[in-house]
Order: C-alpha cells, then structure tokens, then sequence
C-alpha cells in the first residue's frame, strides 16, 4: 500500500466544506477506485491542510493519468475558494504538493 501526504493551506473554518467535497466524491462516484485509493484523512493544523492518501499505487501517477477527467476537475474546481497551494510559487500540478515520507517505522506482529 502507498501512502501520499499532500499539504497546503486552507481557510481554517471551512472544513466542513472541504469534507463535504471529498464526502460526495468518495461515496457517490467511482473517482476514487479509478485512482487506487483505498482511504482518506483529511487534518487542520491552523491554516495547514494536510490530506493523507492510501492507495493501491504511487497517487502521483494516478492523479497524473486523471487529471482530464471531469470527476477530478470538479474537486479541483470547488475547492479552490477554501484550499490553496503552500507555495504558490514552486506549484505546478498536485504532485508538488505532496510531501516527501523520509522515515517509517510499521510494528509487525
């Protein structure tokens, strides 16, 4: 399993709006299965964004096959008054906004 952090910046009193976009595509569309993902966590840290991706397969590649595909645009479309990249000036697409993991330690029982 892959896991993808994508952070950025978010108006702090709009998580119940980003959840509710996240909400409809995850349980009323397929979007998520063609991604590969297999859950969601969306946190608030102050104005940080923090979205934790598990999915099948590395998500930047997933994203990137996707990123024509209506179902995706409309995320991307109403998310942006609340959500907003960290650095605008280095943003690209949304693999720029993923984090890098450099440490991972998992308990095996």
């Amino acid at each position: 399993m892959h896991r993808t952090l994508i952070v950025a910046r978010m108006v702090p009193e709009a998580a119940d709006e980003v959840a509710a976009v996240f909400a409809d595509s995850d349980h009323r569309s397929d979007l998520p299965a063609a991604l590969g993902v297999r859950g969601r966590s969306l946190f608030r840290f102050g104005e940080l964004y923090l979205h934790l991706v598990e999915s099948d397969r590395p998500l930047a590649e997933a994203m990137a096959a996707h990123r024509d595909d209506p179902r995706f645009r409309r995320i991307s479309r109403e998310l942006s008054p609340f959500v907003s990249a960290y650095d605008p000036e280095a943003w690209r697409e949304p693999k720029d906004a993923m984090a890098h993991e450099f440490y991972r330690w998992e308990r095996h029982a």
